[in-house]
C-alpha cells in the first residue's frame, strides 16, 4: 500500500465499515515504530471525491480546474480527472502530468504570469492553447512562440483588505487592458476571457463584485476591437469549507446571471485546489528530540508567569520539507496528541520545530500539549495542499511515505455514478477491518 510522491504505481486500500482514518493512522504509527519512525502521509481519496459532490450541488455553472502546484501526487491527478475536472497547470512538467492521464488539451490551462520561452514552446507543441497573460511583454512572447494561443487577461482585484499583498503582484489594471488589447490586434494574438483571482483571506464579498464589474467591462472592450469573449476564470481562493463556497456563490450567482448569463456562451471556470486536497490528507511526524527551557516570563497562551516549564519539540518533518507553506502563511491545522493521555494531565506551554535547527524553522510557535518523550508521535490533518514539493536535504530529509485508502462506501459511491478509471482501479486492493495491510489483499474490481 505504501507509495511515495513521484511513483505512478500506488496502491489505495478499501475500508470495509469497520475501519477507519484513525484505525488506519494507528496501524502506521505501530509499523513506522518499528521500522524507523519516519514521517508518513495518509489520503482519503473519498474526501476528494466527497468534496467535488459538494461543488457540483453549490456551484454547477463553474467548472473547476484544479491548481496542480498545489498537490501533484499520482492519486490526486488520477481521481480528479476521472471525476472529469479540468487543469491550471504552471509548468511543462504539470502539463505532461496530467496528459498522461489522457487529459485533453482543451481541459488544461497554462496559467504561470510569467512564462518561460520554452515552456510557451511546448504548450503549442501539445497543443494547451488556453494562457493567462497580464502585461505586454508575455503578450509578445506569446505571440512570438505559440501562434495558436487563446488569451485570458489576467486583471487584478482589491483584495489587499485580507491581509494579503500578493494579488496585486499580478493582474493588470482595467485601465491598462485597452492598451493590452490594442497590442494584442496588432499581433495577432487572440483574447478570449478575462481572469481574475480572490485570495481565500479576503473576507469582503465586495471584492467580487468590483472583480466581476471589472471582468465585464474588459468583455465589451475587447468586443470594441472585434475579439470574441467566450470564457471567464474567476481564480481560486476557495477554503474548502461548504459555507465559504455557499457564502461565495450567494454573492457571484445573480452577479454571474447580470454581467455573463447562461445562453451567453460565455464558459465560466475556476481554478480550486486546497479546496479539493487540504482535508484529505493527513500528516504524522516522530518527536526525534526535546528541549526543557525554564519558563519565568508569561507564557502568551492563557497562563501568567511561573515556575513552570516550556518545552521545545524537535520533529522529523519541516518547513524543509512537508510545512514548506509555513514560510509564507500561518499554519492553518492544530497538532494532536497520537498517544492517549488523562484528561486531567498537566498541559505545558510547547513549541514545535522541524529537524534542521533552522530559526525559520518553527512549525507552531505557542501550542499547550502535554510532555511528550523522544519518540512520541504527533498528527496534523489539513495537511493535502503545498506539503508535496521535493525536499531540503537539510539532515538527510526523506520524503514521508503516502498511503492512500477510500472508504468502500465511498468507493461504490463512485462506481455508482459512473466514474471510473482503468488506471486508478487496478490500484484498488481491500483492506480488511483487521488492518493487515499487505499486496496479499489484492482483489480483483472486474463485475
Amino acid at each position: 500500500m505504501k507509495g511515495f510522491i513521484d511513483d505512478a504505481n500506488y496502491s489505495v486500500g478499501l475500508l470495509d465499515e469497520g475501519t477507519n482514518l484513525g484505525n488506519v493512522i494507528d496501524n502506521y504509527v505501530y509499523e513506522h515504530t518499528l521500522t524507523g519512525k519516519n514521517a508518513f502521509f495518509v489520503g482519503d481519496l473519498g474526501k476528494i471525491v466527497k468534496k467535488h459532490s459538494q461543488w457540483q450541488n453549490i456551484v454547477a455553472r463553474i467548472k473547476p480546474f484544479y491548481t496542480v502546484k498545489c498537490n501533484s501526487t499520482p492519486a490526486v491527478l488520477e481521481i480528479l480527472a476521472a471525476l472529469g475536472t479540468g487543469f491550471a497547470c504552471s509548468n511543462k512538467t504539470e502539463m505532461a502530468l496530467v496528459q498522461e492521464l489522457g487529459v485533453s488539451p482543451e481541459n488544461i490551462i497554462y496559467i504561470s504570469p510569467c512564462k518561460q520561452v520554452s515552456q510557451i514552446k511546448y504548450a503549442a507543441k501539445v497543443g494547451v492553447n488556453i494562457m493567462t497573460c497580464d502585461n505586454e511583454v508575455e503578450l509578445k512572447k506569446i505571440a512570438r512562440n505559440h501562434p495558436n494561443a487563446k488569451v485570458l487577461l489576467h486583471i487584478a482585484t482589491e483584495d489587499n483588505i485580507g491581509g494579503e499583498e500578493g494579488n496585486m503582484k499580478f493582474g493588470t489594471t482595467l485601465k491598462n487592458c485597452r492598451h493590452l488589447l490594442e497590442c494584442a490586434k496588432e499581433l495577432d494574438v487572440q483574447i478570449i476571457g478575462v481572469k481574475f483571482h480572490v485570495s481565500s483571506a479576503c473576507k469582503e464579498s465586495q471584492v467580487y463584485v468590483h472583480a466581476l464589474s471589472d471582468a465585464r467591462c474588459v468583455f465589451d472592450m475587447a468586443g470594441e476591437f472585434g475579439f470574441t469573449m467566450n470564457m471567464l476564470d474567476i481564480g481560486g481562493g476557495f477554503t474548502g469549507t461548504e459555507f465559504q463556497l455557499e457564502e461565495v456563490n450567494h454573492v457571484i450567482s445573480p452577479l454571474l446571471d447580470v454581467y455573463f448569463p447562461e445562453g451567453s456562451g460565455i464558459k465560466i471556470i475556476s481554478e480550486p485546489g486546497s479546496y479539493y486536497v487540504s482535508s484529505a490528507f493527513t500528516l504524522a511526524v516522530n518527536i526525534i528530540a526535546k528541549k526543557v527551557v525554564e519558563n519565568k516570563f508569561s507564557s502568551g497562551v492563557g497562563k501568567t508567569g511561573s515556575d513552570e516549564p516550556t518545552f521545545m519539540y524537535y520533529m522529523n518533518d519541516g518547513v524543509y520539507g512537508s510545512f514548506a507553506s509555513k514560510l509564507s502563511e500561518d499554519l492553518n491545522t492544530i497538532p494532536e496528541v497520537h498517544k492517549k493521555y488523562k484528561e486531567d494531565e498537566p498541559l505545558f506551554t510547547s513549541s514545535l520545530w522541524g529537524p534542521s535547527c533552522d530559526e525559520l524553522d518553527q512549525i507552531v510557535e505557542n501550542c499547550l500539549l502535554p510532555e511528550l518523550n523522544v519518540g512520541d508521535w504527533l498528527i496534523f490533518d489539513n495537511m493535502g495542499a503545498d506539503s508535496f514539493h521535493e525536499p531540503s536535504a537539510f539532515n538527510d530529509f526523506q520524503r514521508p511515505a503516502i498511503y492512500y485508502m477510500m472508504s468502500y462506501s465511498d468507493w461504490y459511491e463512485m462506481q455508482d455514478a459512473g466514474i471510473t478509471s482503468d488506471t486508478m482501479m487496478k490500484n484498488f486492493f481491500f483492506v480488511p477491518s483487521c488492518i493487515q495491510l499487505s499486496q496479499e489483499d489484492n482483489f480483483s474490481t472486474e463485475a
